[in-house]
């Protein structure tokens, strides 16, 4: 499973929407617009597609915790 597999699963888990991942993000320093989320959630193979890289999933989840925390 890749990273972007996992970033599926959270966004359906915390049933998140394009602009709560984009909130969740930013909450944690990185700010991605709604095409670049967009194009890690596609398929391997689709047009557009953009690997998600370590540090967006590790800033995911610290944003996840913020939020939780808050």
């Amino acid at each position: 499973m890749d990273n972007n597999e996992i970033l599926k699963k959270l966004r359906i888990a915390f049933s998140m929407k394009d602009t709560d991942v984009q909130e969740t993000l930013s909450k944690a320093d990185m700010n991605l617009s709604k095409t670049e989320i967009n194009a890690l959630f596609r398929k391997r193979g689709q047009r557009n597609f953009v690997p998600c890289g370590d540090q967006i999933l590790r800033r995911f989840l610290d944003g996840i915790i913020k939020n939780e925390r808050d």
